[in-house]
């Protein structure tokens, strides 16, 4: 595995093929686009909503899940987390909390998420973090969350079937 700074473009962004690299996630699930900012307490991450997210959510009137926003500010804290643990490729990041998720305003298909994320503090076990998504400069949801860190061998070799 390359250092996460490795895989950045010269304009200090990360496509989804890095993002993938760093984060194990197929692309039907990644919920980020784009890093446009991956700094050491802040990631800021953008997702175009496409219509086959929003099939059947609401059939006459297609709104974006809230817990797919959820996902997507997920995906970016869980960068930031791993942007910041040396050996990072050994280790799992689960969420473990996620607390006081707002949705302000509704999110319809072909609008762009901004994913803005920020380390409220880390230790070996985990991090709290604090999210917010935008679209269009207008906030849409935020939450807090604590991310925990575990051993990717130990936990996939205690959970496997």
């Amino acid at each position: 595995m390359a250092n996460i700074d490795e895989l950045k473009a010269a304009d200090g962004t990360l496509n989804a093929e890095a993002i993938m690299k760093i984060i194990p996630y197929g692309s039907n699930f990644l919920m980020v686009d784009k890093v446009t900012l991956l700094e050491k307490r802040r990631v800021q991450a953008t997702k175009k909503s496409d219509l086959k997210q929003f099939e059947g959510h609401f059939r006459d009137f297609p709104l974006m899940p809230g817990a797919l926003i959820i996902e997507g500010l997920g995906q970016a804290a869980t960068l930031l987390l791993r942007y910041n643990l040396p050996n990072h490729e050994t280790k799992e990041i689960l969420a473990y909390k996620i607390k006081e998720a707002k949705f302000s305003l509704p999110t319809f298909p072909g609008d762009e998420l901004l994913f803005d994320v920020q380390m409220a503090g880390m230790d070996e076990r985990g991090a709290l973090m604090q999210g917010s998504a935008s679209v269009k400069g207008q906030k849409v949801s935020e939450c807090t969350m604590m991310l925990s860190i575990v051993d990717r061998q130990q936990f996939r070799g205690r959970y496997a079937k």
